[in-house]
C-alpha cells in the first residue's frame, strides 16, 4: 500500500492506495446518470492508483499530422486552437488517482487553471493544492473529458509501508 505525500511539506494526500498494473479502459460513452455532473465514470477506482506513463496538461505542441489529430492528452478530447490541433507535451508518470482519494486537496486561489463549463477541464496546467498551499495536483472534472485527479511526479511522491 502506498500512501502519497506532498513535496514540500510532507501532508499525505491520499489514504493507502493500491497500485493497478495499468489504467483502466473507461468508454466514452459511460457517462454519469447524475443529471447535475454529467461527468465521466472516473478512470481510477477509489483506493487504486496508477502511473500515466503519457504526457499530461501544458505545454502543448502543434501535432504533426493536422489531418488526422490525436487528442489533445490522454483520455480527453481533441483540441484545436489558432494554430492548429495541439498534443501535450506536459508531465510524464503523473500518478493517477480517483479524486475522491484526495479530499483535503484546494482549488487555486481564485479557481486559478480550473476553466470548464461543468468542472475544471484540467488542460491548463496545476488546479489543485496542498492544504499548504503547494500546487501539487491536476483535477479533470468537466463533462466531455475524463473524471480524474493527476498527482504532479515532482511536487509528490509516494511512501510504502
Amino acid at each position: 500500500m502506498t500512501v502519497f505525500l506532498c513535496s514540500k511539506c510532507g501532508t499525505a494526500i491520499t489514504p493507502e492506495l493500491a497500485e493497478l498494473a495499468a489504467i483502466p479502459e473507461v468508454s466514452d460513452d459511460e457517462r454519469d446518470r447524475d443529471k447535475e455532473t454529467r461527468r465521466a465514470l472516473s478512470t481510477v477506482p477509489r483506493g487504486r492508483y496508477a502511473i500515466d506513463p503519457e504526457p499530461w496538461g501544458p505545454p502543448y505542441v502543434v501535432q504533426d499530422d493536422q489531418e488526422d489529430p490525436k487528442p489533445t492528452q490522454p483520455r480527453g478530447p481533441v483540441v484545436c486552437r489558432e494554430e492548429g490541433f495541439v498534443i501535450s507535451a506536459g508531465s510524464r508518470d503523473t500518478v493517477l488517482v480517483h479524486p475522491c482519494d484526495a479530499v483535503g486537496l484546494q482549488p487555486l486561489p481564485d479557481w486559478a487553471n480550473s476553466n470548464g463549463c461543468c468542472g475544471p477541464a484540467g488542460d491548463e496546467g496545476l488546479n489543485r493544492a496542498c492544504p499548504c498551499g503547494a500546487p501539487v495536483a491536476t483535477l479533470a472534472a468537466d463533462c466531455f473529458g475524463p473524471y480524474e485527479l493527476h498527482l504532479d511526479p515532482v511536487r509528490t511522491y509516494p511512501f510504502s509501508r
